[in-house]
């Protein structure tokens, strides 16, 4: 029975000219035996969600640090709606589907607890002591090309990688128009959700929202760019808006980081992260018994970094808490 071979066909004959087939994958670092009913892109996304980096996300920051109230995004909701809208392009394109999600899932696998603040901290540690550089983008390469599954990996293929890597506006731009849908998707998505978070924590207004970019947009963000980048990328090798959606998008990205992303309301938390990542890393990094397994300086600096950036919000708390807050003094019991 192979699902899988009749799977791949109908991509051939329906998919668009432009999508990249799972028949005709770069492949993996190391060969697999196919799965008879899944195609190669169906199996990467699978992996990524069960994996343990995947489920951490649900208590790592997305712009509100460790939100006590359950209606405010963290990065799992985040990569569930960016996984959402970047399919709803994907399939109105007739692009791989299977392949965009997978992407969309495994993109912040590696981001820090703390959401940028806790990424910022890091980066800032190796830049200055060891002369090297932390990206979330990257860490989520090495989450998947090496941490997962024991330290074995989850052997995804190249195109997975590529776009998982490429995704942030830093970078080149994925190789697949099913990465660079998940890069617009991912902007598209935190556009809309930090504007209704902000505006749940009285960060934000509605009457503060620019007007002039909302009256492009309309209240609907997500229909008018979504739609606006089907009209303007289907049939196309490229994917692009029209210069009036794509000015709106970034004018309101501008005023989401002047008054939300870099807000002292919004962030008066996030001056106690670097004083609590900094001691967590002292700490960790100079625990013989943490160490015991690294050879070399580089092996423990890169298990250092590994340990703290896979800590949730929560956790990096309470390690914190435990190591350098003395805990109350209670009497024995007396019988």
């Amino acid at each position: 029975m192979q699902i899988r071979n009749e799977i791949e066909e109908r991509e051939k004959e329906s998919l668009s000219p432009y999508a990249a087939l799972s028949a005709e994958t770069l492949g993996r670092k190391k060969r697999e035996r196919e799965c008879n009913f899944r195609t190669a892109f169906q199996r990467d996304r699978d992996k990524i969600l069960h994996c343990k980096a995947f489920r951490r996300l649900k208590h790592k920051t997305q712009v509100f640090i460790s939100p006590v109230e359950d209606h405010y995004r963290t990065r799992l909701t985040h990569t569930i709606e960016v996984a959402q809208i970047a399919r709803t392009i994907a399939r109105a394109l007739r692009l791989n589907e299977d392949l965009t999600e997978a992407i969309a899932l495994g993109h912040d696998l590696g981001h820090t607890p703390f959401g940028h603040a806790g990424e910022y901290v890091l980066d800032d540690i190796l830049r200055k002591n060891y002369g090297q550089r932390f990206f979330h983008n990257e860490q989520s390469v090495r989450v998947v090309e090496v941490l997962e599954k024991d330290g074995k990996g989850l052997n995804l293929c190249y195109e997975v990688i590529d776009g998982i890597r490429n995704h942030t506006p830093d970078d080149p731009w994925p190789e697949t128009l099913e990465g660079c849908i998940v890069r617009y998707a991912d902007r598209i998505a935190y556009l809309r959700h930090d504007i209704e978070d902000a505006i749940t924590a009285g960060v934000l207004t509605e009457r503060q929202l620019p007007r002039k970019h909302m009256n492009v947009l309309g209240k609907n963000l997500l229909d008018t760019i979504i739609s606006d980048m089907i009209r303007h990328s289907r049939g196309k090798k490229k994917l692009s808006l029209s210069k009036e959606v794509q000015k709106a998008m970034d004018g309101l990205y501008d005023f989401m980081y002047k008054h939300v992303y870099t807000d002292p309301i919004a962030k008066k938390e996030e001056s106690k992260v670097p004083i609590l990542m900094r001691q967590l890393f002292r700490y960790y990094h100079y625990d013989a018994e943490f160490q015991k397994d690294c050879r070399s300086e580089a092996e423990q600096i890169q298990h250092t970094v590994d340990f703290i950036a896979g800590m949730t919000d929560r956790y990096a708390i309470d390690k914190f808490q435990s190591l350098y807050i003395p805990d109350e003094w209670h009497s024995p019991e007396v019988e």
